[in-house]
């Protein structure tokens, strides 16, 4: 997979006040506050969600994201054209494909409805594996070496990688904060 591994970068302009990114905009944190940010057509303004900087519209793309211990969140692709404003459904009738860790709830997959996974260990390091012309996108927990799930759909306009972090993520930072690894490492 080493020709197919990406640097995902996070678009500060899609990510929803209550994120903060690193400075290499490759990690994201849920402050627990709104930050009083500029309003931008392209930032989600009630989910709390970030886009990547730049998305996909051919080939394979492999990148790993650091989950840890955190217990609520969703991490996939999206459609660079989903609804940025109001209320959101992460799934894939709007145009999410993603992997989610819900408090209480357990793992999914953002089918509609959502399809329980049961994962034992829990991933902490989670790969991404898509597949545009094949309309395939696959989750894999990188340390266990196992398949974790594949969408398969028809993607029709340019796909970006995404984060959606649920309150509140309190660690010191960098520590424990989702991010995007560099393939092979952490």
């Amino acid at each position: 997979m080493d020709r197919e591994k990406v640097d995902v970068t996070l678009d500060p302009d899609t990510a929803n006040p209550w994120l903060q990114l690193s400075q290499d905009r490759h990690q994201v944190r849920h402050l627990g506050a709104w930050q009083d940010l500029p309003d931008h057509p392209d930032r989600f303004d009630t989910v709390v969600i970030v886009l990547a900087h730049e998305g996909f519209t051919s080939g394979r793309h492999y990148w790993e994201v650091q989950v840890g211990e955190k217990d609520d969140w969703y991490l996939g692709v999206a459609r660079s054209s989903v609804n940025r404003k109001g209320r959101i459904s992460v799934s894939t009738t709007q145009g999410y494909w993603a992997l989610a860790m819900k408090k209480g709830q357990g793992y999914r997959a953002s089918t509609s409805p959502p399809s329980l996974l049961s994962l034992d260990p829990k991933p902490k390091r989670v790969g991404v594996y898509v597949d545009y012309e094949e309309g395939q996108v696959s989750f894999y927990d990188v340390r266990a070496r196992t398949h974790i799930y594949t969408f398969e759909d028809t993607f029709t306009e340019k796909i970006l990688p995404f984060f959606y972090l649920y309150c509140c993520d309190k660690l010191d930072w960098p520590s424990g904060i989702p991010g995007i690894c560099p393939v092979g490492r952490w």
